[in-house]
């Protein structure tokens, strides 16, 4: 049985055994799987010797570990390259749209086709990018991407035209998107399968951080104005994905997980018609993010009497909590049951949230003003509880073997609420307005309840194709062998 239909019989059954600390064994096929003896799987495990760098079979290392800050070994270097290329990110986020139009001279028209143009590229070319690190091994792939990525930040520092400027962007977000998904696939090599939501938790707390230090010297260059200040800018983004690559290069090699097979080529995961649905409903969800940076704006502007500098305020306020409580949010969710819980108490406070903004119209200023901060913390909570949950679904869903095509079809979401989103949001909050508030909020609530019917199909539509490739004759025509459980798989 594999990974994803054992985590399958634990969401179906309340009794089903404890998988979150057992290891998992990859480049092996079911085969290898059935012969060797459980101690000789444990030692040649990636996750067991991740687990012994990292200190995780001390109980004590585990409980002085800090909130914020992942234990030593492949963790924390996981939390350092994030780090590392989140800091430049958040630099190149506020600059690169002056830098284009007031350096290079595009119009923002031309800017944003380009962008728009690159992002669709990108999420197409990450599927097969992460296809790529389940065949040639997760590190090494993401080390080259990571590679890649600083190859074309550093190429916008001698973009001249708008042709030149498309090139490189989409050059830009297929290096992003392949790195993600190849980051994916080798944080769930090493990282036993009940703590990689833990995990993520740290990373997306690390990343806000980065993104906020980044911000600040971003408007460093700003208030500069320099053709100097911004070209240091893209240069400290190019370095950080370097140090990033040094830092993924530490971690401990992994085995490729599948071969050019029949069956595996292509895009094969746009078959899995429960994982598709999965992957749609999660989309929806994540039309949060452009709410704060486009949707909650206009809508202060536009729609209510509240200060202006409000906008900046609740974009701090948000990056403050998450690096703040996203850890414990996610403490947790450690299967798909529980994930499908967290989505589902998202769905109940984004509608909420989503109600509070809508009662921000007409108020007086500083009513608006702290009506809309009651709607922040509520939209902030309902974040970091969907986030917690997708993380956990998008693991625990895919085929151990082809994780890293699975995340990078997972992450293309990121890519379509980002795309779309503009557009839906300005539809609804500053065409309808309150109508198209509590809209939204009936949206978000529909898309998190439809979840757990979507993973539980998902999950049992795994574990009886599981169950009947292993109640299979060996092909050299000898006895039937054993089935492939969790205890040998995992």
């Amino acid at each position: 049985m594999t990974h994803r239909a054992a985590r399958s019989a634990e969401f179906a059954q309340s009794n089903a055994p404890d998988i979150s600390s057992r290891k998992t064994s990859y480049g092996a096929s079911a085969d290898d799987a059935s012969a060797h003896a459980a101690t000789s799987h444990e030692a040649a495990s990636p996750v067991a010797a991740a687990r012994d760098l990292a200190g995780a079979r001390t109980p004590r290392g585990s409980a002085r570990a800090s909130r914020l800050v992942p234990p030593s070994g492949p963790r924390r270097v996981l939390a350092l390259a994030q780090l590392s290329n989140s800091v430049g990110d958040g630099a190149y986020y506020v600059t690169s749209a002056l830098y284009f139009t007031h350096v290079v001279g595009l119009s923002p028209g031309r800017v944003g086709l380009g962008l728009t143009v690159a992002w669709a590229v990108g999420s197409l070319v990450g599927v097969p990018l992460g296809g790529l690190a389940d065949r040639r091994g997760p590190r090494g792939t993401a080390v080259l991407l990571a590679l890649a990525t600083a190859t074309a930040v550093a190429s916008f520092l001698v973009v001249q035209g708008f042709v030149a400027f498309v090139v490189a962007a989409c050059a830009y977000a297929s290096a992003q998107s392949g790195l993600g998904a190849a980051r994916q696939a080798l944080l769930a090599a090493l990282i036993p399968a009940g703590e990689r939501t833990g995990l993520l938790a740290h990373l997306q707390s690390t990343l806000n951080a980065g993104l906020a230090v980044g911000a600040g010297l971003g408007g460093l260059a700003l208030h500069a104005g320099t053709r100097s200040a911004y070209l240091g800018v893209f240069a400290l983004d190019a370095v950080g994905f370097l140090v990033c690559a040094a830092l993924l290069w530490r971690l401990p090699s992994v085995a490729p997980t599948r071969g050019d097979r029949k069956g595996n080529r292509g895009l094969g995961v746009l078959r899995d018609r429960p994982y598709v649905l999965v992957t749609f409903l999660n989309t929806v969800l994540l039309l949060r993010m452009p709410l704060l940076s486009l949707g909650i704006p206009l809508w202060i502007t536009e729609r209510t009497e509240a200060p202006a500098w409000l906008v900046s305020a609740l974009f701090v306020l948000n990056t403050v909590a998450v690096m703040a409580f996203q850890v414990r949010m996610a403490r947790g969710v450690t299967d798909l049951a529980t994930a499908t819980r967290a989505i589902r108490r998202s769905g109940i406070v984004m509608p909420a949230s989503c109600a509070v903004f809508a009662l921000s119209s007409g108020a007086s200023p500083w009513v608006a003003a702290a009506v809309l901060v009651a709607g922040a913390v509520l939209q902030a909570v309902a974040e970091m509880q969907q986030s917690a949950g997708s993380w956990q679904l998008a693991f625990d869903l895919a085929p151990s073997d082809r994780m890293g095509e699975y995340q990078g079809f997972f992450g293309t979401g990121v890519t379509v609420a980002r795309t779309m989103g503009p557009l839906v949001l300005t539809a609804l909050l500053v065409g309808w307005g309150t109508p198209g508030w509590l809209l939204l909020g009936a949206l978000m609530a529909g898309a998190s309840y439809a979840m757990g019917p979507a993973a539980r199909w998902a999950a049992s539509r795994e574990a009886g194709a599981a169950g009947h490739r292993a109640d299979v004759r060996p092909r050299n025509g000898g006895a039937r062998r054993t089935p492939v459980t969790a205890a040998t798989r995992n």
